[in-house]
C-alpha cells in the first residue's frame, strides 16, 4: 500500500469533531485517509467533506474542506491519501 500526502491540518474544531485540511491535491469522496501527527495515527474513509459549508463530492489542491474525524488531531498533523 502506498500514501501520498494530500494536505494537513490547520485547525481541528474539538466539540464538534472537524478538521479542517489545507489541500496539496486532490480528494473525493470514498478516498481512504491516514491522518499521522505527533499523537494522531488512525485512518478513515472520506465519507463526507465540506467547503464553505456547502457539501461537495471533491476539492481539488489548495482548497481548504472541512470534514468528520474519528479520533482527535492537531494543527499541523499531515494527511495522507492510502492508494492500494
Amino acid at each position: 500500500m502506498e500514501e501520498k500526502e494530500i494536505g494537513k491540518i490547520t485547525h481541528f474544531f474539538g466539540k464538534i469533531s472537524v478538521a479542517v485540511i489545507e489541500l496539496s491535491d486532490n480528494v473525493k469522496i470514498g478516498d481512504k485517509l491516514h491522518v499521522k501527527g505527533a499523537t494522531s495515527d488512525f485512518e478513515q474513509e472520506l465519507s463526507s467533506m465540506q467547503i464553505d459549508h456547502k457539501e461537495v463530492q471533491e476539492a481539488k489542491a489548495q482548497e481548504s474542506i472541512g470534514l468528520k474525524v474519528n479520533e482527535p488531531v492537531r494543527e499541523g498533523d499531515m494527511v495522507y491519501r492510502v492508494e492500494e
